[in-house]
C-alpha cells in the first residue's frame, strides 16, 4: 500500500508495478493509488500523466533503456525499471519538466527504496540518455514503426493489412494523441445550452446532445454528474445509436449493455418512453447499469442478466436490437493503452462469440425492425467480415448502412457499426 504522503512520481511507479507485474487494469490501479494518497490535484494530474504516458510509450521507452544497459530489460528489477521508464518519459515527452529534475527525482526514489544499490545505475543510464542523440529509429519497417509509435508489430501488421501502410501510420500516430472528453447531455433533465452554461468551457458537438468538455473535470464528484445531467460517451458511440434510431414507445434490446452508455443514449432518443431490456452476463454489471439509470431518471431501462450468445424466447420481439459486441478494442487504444499489450492471438477467438451474439440477436428482431452491430475496433476481421458472413447466411436481413469511424477523419474513437433491416 502506498504511503499517503508519497510523491506523484512514487505513486506512478507503484501503480505501474501493479499494472505490469500484477496485471491490474490501469484505471483500477490509478483510482486505487490516487484515492489512498494526500496528493494535491496538480500532483494527482502528474501521477496520472506519468502512468498513462508510460503505458502509451512502453515499447519506445524500453527500446531506449535497452540501448543504454547491458542487462536485458526482463532481468531488471521491476521497481528500478519503472523508475527509469517514468523518468525517461518525462525527459522525452514532458517539456515542462526540467531534465535535471526528472533525473534527480528518479535517483531519490531508488535511494529511498529497497533497491537503493541501483541509484548510481539509474543516474548513469539517465545521464547517458541526456548526452545521446538519435534515440529512435527513422525507418518505416514494421519493427521501426513499432518502436516509434510504441505499438506491437502484430497490431501494426493488422492495420497495414486492412488499410495500407500510409493509413496505418496515421492510425498509430492518432492513437498516441490525447482523447477528447465527450459527454452526452441528459435531455430528460436539462438541455444542451443550459448544460454548457453550467459546466463551463465546453463545445456542442454532433450528434444532438453530444458536448466536448475542453478541460478535465472530476467526473464522479461533479454536482451535475451527481444530479444525472450527463454521462461520458464518445461521439462515435452516440452516433451509432442515432443510426439505430429508436423512437418513443419502441421496444429495444441492448444485448451487451454494460456499462450502459448505449442504453442511456437509446432511452434519451426514446424520450424515456417505451421499454429497453439491457443485458449483461454478470449481475454486478447489471446493478451498475441500474444505478446509473436511476441517477439519470431513465426508468424505461430494465437491466437483465442474460448471456447474449443464448436466445431467450421469453423476451419476445423488438423494434430495435443493439449488438455492441465484445471486441479487441483496437479503436480505443488512446483511451486504454493496456489493450496494446494483450496477446494478439486471442483476438481471433472473439469472432465466434461476435457471430454467436449476432445470430442470437436476429431472432429478437420483428419484421421491419432494426439490428445494429457495433464494435470499438478497427479490425475488418471483427467488423465487415462478420457482417458479410452474416448477410450471406441470412437473406431475411439487408444492410442499410455501415461505417468505420476513424479518429483522423471523424474526430472520434475508432469504431464500426452496421445497420441491418429485417425484411
Amino acid at each position: 500500500m502506498v504511503n499517503k504522503m508519497a510523491s506523484a512520481r512514487k505513486v506512478a511507479v507503484l501503480a505501474l508495478q501493479k499494472i505490469f507485474v500484477d496485471g491490474a487494469y490501469s484505471n483500477i490501479a490509478v483510482n486505487s493509488y490516487l484515492k489512498d494518497t494526500d496528493l494535491t490535484p496538480a500532483d494527482k494530474a502528474l501521477a496520472t500523466a506519468l502512468i498513462y504516458g508510460v503505458l502509451d510509450r512502453k515499447i519506445t521507452l524500453d527500446y531506449v533503456i535497452s540501448s543504454f544497459v547491458k542487462t536485458p530489460i526482463k532481468k531488471l528489477s521491476p521497481y528500478t525499471l519503472n523508475v527509469l521508464r517514468t523518468a525517461l518519459f518525462q525527459i522525452m515527452y514532458m517539456d515542462k519538466i526540467p531534465e535535471s529534475a526528472a533525473v534527480n527525482e528518479a535517483v531519490k526514489l531508488v535511494k529511498k527504496s529497497k533497491e537503493s544499490r541501483n541509484a548510481g545505475f539509474v543516474n548513469a543510464v539517465l545521464r547517458n540518455v541526456l548526452r545521446a542523440e538519435g534515440l529512435l529509429p527513422t525507418g518505416d519497417s514494421v519493427t521501426d514503426l513499432s518502436v516509434i509509435y510504441s505499438c506491437p508489430e502484430s497490431i501494426i501488421e493488422s492495420f497495414i493489412s486492412d488499410y495500407g501502410k500510409e493509413t496505418a501510420v496515421i492510425i498509430l500516430a492518432e492513437a498516441l494523441k490525447p482523447a477528447p472528453l465527450t459527454v452526452r447531455v441528459n435531455t430528460i433533465k436539462t438541455d444542451v445550452d443550459a448544460f454548457i452554461a453550467e459546466i463551463g468551457d465546453a463545445t456542442e458537438a454532433k450528434p444532438f446532445g453530444a458536448v466536448v468538455l475542453n478541460k478535465g473535470i472530476d467526473i464522479n464528484n461533479n454536482p451535475l454528474y451527481k444530479k444525472g445531467h450527463f454521462y461520458v460517451q464518445d461521439t462515435a458511440s452516440q452516433t451509432a445509436v442515432s443510426v439505430l434510431a429508436p423512437k418513443p414507445n419502441d421496444r429495444a434490446l441492448d444485448m451487451c449493455a454494460a456499462p450502459g452508455g448505449k442504453s442511456f443514449a437509446m432511452a434519451l432518443l426514446m424520450e424515456n418512453k417505451g421499454e429497453i431490456i439491457s443485458c449483461d452476463i454478470y449481475d454486478h454489471k447489471c446493478e451498475l447499469i441500474k444505478k446509473s439509470a436511476n441517477r439519470m431518471g431513465l426508468d424505461i431501462i430494465k437491466p437483465t442478466v442474460q448471456d447474449a450468445t443464448l436466445f431467450n424466447a421469453d423476451f419476445g420481439e423488438f423494434d430495435c436490437v443493439l449488438c455492441d459486441v465484445p471486441c479487441s478494442g483496437l479503436g480505443i487504444i488512446r483511451r486504454k493503452p493496456d489493450i496494446k499489450y494483450k496477446d494478439f492471438s486471442e483476438f481471433d477467438g472473439l469472432i465466434p462469440i461476435q457471430t454467436a451474439i449476432l445470430n442470437s440477436a436476429k431472432n429478437y428482431v420483428k419484421k421491419g425492425g432494426r439490428l445494429l452491430y457495433s464494435t470499438c475496433t478497427l479490425r475488418k476481421a471483427e467488423n465487415e467480415n462478420v457482417i458479410n458472413k452474416f448477410l450471406a447466411e441470412n437473406d431475411s436481413f439487408k444492410l442499410e448502412y455501415s461505417h468505420t469511424f476513424m479518429p483522423h477523419i471523424d474526430g472520434t474513437d475508432g469504431f464500426y457499426c452496421a445497420l441491418l433491416i429485417k425484411k
